[in-house]
């Protein structure tokens, strides 16, 4: 594996069920992550570390999280959760931290600080970035030394341009970009949250979103809407001096039939 770069695959809003024949919305979630995992591991192996950025389950189960944790740890490489706001977080730190599988705040590997940030708000499906985390995350930025730094949240800190998904967007991304704009060091924001892709520079940080391992949610939609685009992962390459390369792969030969009836989920 080359010293010059970190290489990461992000899987994001697997929504899992303690029951594996479940599906949400016509894709049967399970089958679909491990469809995901199984190609990136074929396009994308080997990797650094894996990023699992939220709603990783949809139904709250402590059984859902311990089979998570085995299929995560199967993956052999340091894997980093955080919670979305479908995840129970309190389970989450008692089932996805230890061994392979944790849930830190901060990560360190070579030129970069990866910093994770909780975005959720209990009993809410919309975003806020505490105090705690804004002071976290501004104490990570201050001591980063020479290290380039790639923020990661579940939360779409700006409008990906869907007037029913944005109103649940971090509620207060202006004081969360006038944390980062203290700060040259941070290259890139990382999220999921919105099941589509999304790729735009907003003052010289690299503002990325990634499609979920199941549902896909389609771009621009007024209204809840679902997109007939497969399942899909983000890798990352960060470079020494800074520069990313980035891309979604989705998954090939893919079928599902989706329930276009549902006004969410």
């Amino acid at each position: 594996m080359s010293s010059d770069k970190i290489r990461i695959v992000q899987f994001t809003d697997m929504h899992l069920y303690a029951d594996t024949r479940r599906d949400l919305l016509g894709v049967p979630t399970e089958q679909s992550f491990l469809d995901t995992v199984q190609q990136a591991r074929r396009e994308r192996w080997p990797v650094d570390l894996v990023l699992a950025t939220g709603d990783l389950v949809h139904d709250h189960e402590p059984a859902t999280y311990q089979r998570l944790r085995t299929h995560l740890a199967a993956l052999e490489v340091p894997v980093y959760c955080l919670p979305g706001n479908h995840d129970d977080a309190v389970l989450m730190r008692e089932y996805l931290c230890g061994s392979t599988v944790q849930m830190s705040k901060v990560v360190d590997r070579g030129a970069w600080r990866i910093v994770l940030l909780d975005s959720t708000v209990p009993g809410s499906d919309g975003g806020h970035l505490a105090v705690t985390e804004l002071a976290l995350l501004e104490d990570q930025l201050s001591g980063a030394a020479n290290r380039h730094v790639l923020v990661c949240l579940h939360h779409n800190p700006v409008p990906v341009g869907c007037p029913w998904l944005d109103p649940m967007m971090v509620d207060n991304a202006a004081e969360f970009f006038a944390v980062l704009a203290r700060y040259p060091s941070v290259r890139a924001v990382l999220w999921g949250h919105v099941h589509q892709t999304y790729d735009h520079m907003r003052n010289n940080v690299r503002l990325l979103a990634s499609p979920s391992t199941c549902i896909q949610f389609q771009p621009q939609s007024s209204g809840f809407a679902l997109d007939e685009a497969p399942p899909g992962y983000r890798w990352l390459s960060l470079h020494d001096n800074g520069t990313i390369d980035t891309g979604v792969e989705r998954l090939a030969n893919y079928t599902a039939t989706l329930d276009r009836q549902s006004g969410g989920y």
